[in-house]
């Protein structure tokens, strides 16, 4: 069973040090797998690998802009997170999770980053955005081809207008890039994960024009609300992820109201909510222990 814990927005300082804690927990059995659903304010994070030169806005304009910048231990290069992105934190220990490889029993890092991906590729799916894996590039990315297909399939050019060809002309030239529409960067420490995904709904997409994006500069990033046009409930999108764990996981989907509500899942004597995790607050002031 996976829980799932929605926690609004939060500062990238709080929910590292949330992660933290819950990680420390799930290697020591206290807690189930949780997957963490929040946004973030405005932040620029540089993974492991990345090339500090892949930000390229000068610390004034990042401070004008309100921008936080956070090195940290995932996989990968530069991001953004800002309000308007789902964030999803998974805390999951792999070696509960049978692996499809012959090769291994249980699940490995590449395999747990390919559900991830899988996980929002069903997810834009359930919104009729077509998107795709594009080979040795990781994250999620619009499938142009496709829309093309689709829009060929409904109404065939020749039985349109002049003008209405030249509209359809003018959407598939904005749309004949890949675009980015969700990021990956984990981490696995005795094969329980932190770190997980970007999944731009209705990202600010200015902010990703201080950084080069994972320091790739030939393929631009998009959200949800930029490729269909309109503004998205990000409760309804939460929900679409949540599901959509549950079947690329094979597990049952339980949401919970709290952290208390988490921690109180442990098996066996009570578990004394630790006084680090009391101190986390939602942005509305309630505590949530």
């Amino acid at each position: 069973m996976i829980s799932v814990l929605q926690l609004g927005i939060l500062d990238y300082a709080t929910g590292l040090r949330l992660q933290q804690k819950l990680v420390g927990l799930r290697k020591e059995g206290r807690i189930g797998d949780v997957l963490l659903l929040l946004e973030h304010t405005p932040v620029i994070t540089l993974g492991r690998n990345a090339v500090a030169a892949n930000v390229i806005a000068s610390p004034e304009l990042l401070a004008q802009r309100g921008v936080e910048v956070f090195e940290c231990d995932r996989g990968g290069d530069v991001t953004f997170h800002g309000p308007g992105q789902i964030v999803g934190y998974p805390i999951f220990d792999l070696h509960g999770f049978p692996s499809n490889d012959l090769k291994r029993k249980t699940l490995g890092v590449v395999e747990y980053v390919r559900r991830l991906e899988e996980v929002l590729i069903r997810t834009c799916a359930d919104f009729a955005i077509p998107t795709k894996r594009i080979a040795g590039l990781t994250g999620v990315w619009t499938d142009p081809n496709s829309l093309s297909s689709r829009a060929e399939a409904n109404d065939s050019l020749a039985n349109r207008s002049l003008e209405s060809r030249d509209l359809l002309s003018d959407v598939r030239s904005q749309n004949s890039s890949e675009a980015k529409i969700a990021a990956l960067g984990v981490h696995v420490s005795r094969g329980v994960t932190s770190h997980g995904f970007a999944f731009n709904v209705n990202s600010d997409l200015s902010f990703f024009n201080l950084i080069i994006p994972c320091g790739i500069t030939a393929k631009p990033v998009t959200s949800m609300q930029q490729e269909l046009g309109k503004q998205m409930d990000l409760q309804e999108i939460a929900h679409s992820i949540s599901r959509n764990f549950g079947a690329v996981f094979a597990s049952q989907i339980l949401w919970l109201e709290t952290l208390e509500a988490l921690l109180g899942q442990t098996v066996g004597a009570p578990l004394q909510t630790p006084r680090e995790l009391r101190q986390f607050h939602k942005e509305d002031g309630t505590t949530w222990a």
